[in-house]
């Protein structure tokens, strides 16, 4: 009939079939887990995995750091076939182990070579937390050792991205160990004026914020990481306080002294190589 022209159609939002859900290629899309905002997982990306809404950073694989901070085709891998093994017969161990290589990539939690920042040589160890939460065992603290002691015989920079759940449990004492074994490395390295820049990434926890990650001539940070020894609730427990809010985040050891500085991924390249240039031709040191 003619009226029905004249009827206004109510506008409801359409809800996507399932068909249609499906067709959506997964990862596409991205929820940042601070603000919540949905954006492409492509423009993320881009960004070095920053949110374009809120700042947040997320955690970045040892490759894509690569990337991001070294001069193109400059990196050159160290040690990428030493795998661990299982000294104290941990019960599945190495199929876990297995397991965590198949989906990351890397063979063990920390990558380490050498490669340029803008033509200035640097070499620099980079923990992964996608391998077993970053977490420190006997290969983890060899490579790293091995890295320090290439800098100190080449003479040029060593640069540490740290990420970490702690040490490994699975390995024990040994896991303990690289503690005392990576800040023995860091120190004689630092006693010949080698330059150590330490980067703490989230989360940087238990024996590696208290070995090696806070043993630079500079530590800095990225903004929200968090950074600490034991767990918040534990240490709430022990002291029997509430702690503040922001506690154990970068911010918060910024503010009590205990970083030099919470820089953004963005101008962290720059930074660095600021400061290994001004090292290595500013006169700072004398090989």
């Amino acid at each position: 009939m003619l009226k029905d022209f004249f009827v206004k159609k109510k506008k409801y939002a359409s809800i996507p079939s399932e068909q249609a859900r499906q067709d959506v290629p997964e990862g596409i899309m991205s929820k940042c887990p601070n603000c919540k905002k949905i954006m492409y997982t492509k423009e993320l990306m881009k960004n070095d995995k920053v949110c374009m809404n809120c700042g947040y950073h997320y955690q970045m694989t040892a490759y894509e750091r690569v990337e991001s901070l070294l001069d193109e085709n400059s990196f050159v891998e160290f040690d990428h076939d030493m795998v661990s093994e299982n000294p104290l017969g941990f019960p599945d161990y190495l199929e876990k182990l297995k397991k965590d290589q198949v989906k990351t990539g890397i063979n063990e939690a920390v990558v380490t070579g050498e490669g340029t920042i803008d033509g200035n040589r640097v070499i620099l160890a980079i923990m992964d937390s996608s391998f077993r939460m970053g977490s420190m065992g006997s290969v983890v603290g060899e490579k790293i050792t091995r890295a320090i002691e290439k800098a100190m015989e080449e003479k040029v920079p060593f640069l540490i991205y740290t990420a970490s759940g702690g040490a490994r449990m699975q390995e024990g004492v040994l896991s303990l160990m690289q503690m005392a074994k990576t800040s023995s490395a860091l120190k004689l390295f630092s006693d010949q004026g080698g330059l150590i820049i330490s980067i703490m990434t989230h989360p940087t926890t238990g024996g590696v914020s208290a070995s090696f990650a806070s043993l630079g001539d500079f530590n800095f940070a990225e903004p929200g990481a968090l950074i600490g020894f034991a767990g918040r609730r534990i240490i709430e427990q022990t002291i029997r306080e509430e702690l503040p809010e922001d506690f154990q985040t970068a911010e918060f050891l910024l503010k009590h002294g205990q970083l030099d500085a919470v820089i953004h991924r963005h101008e962290l390249k720059n930074t660095l190589a600021n400061i290994v240039d001004i090292h290595m031709n500013g006169g700072a040191v004398n090989w």
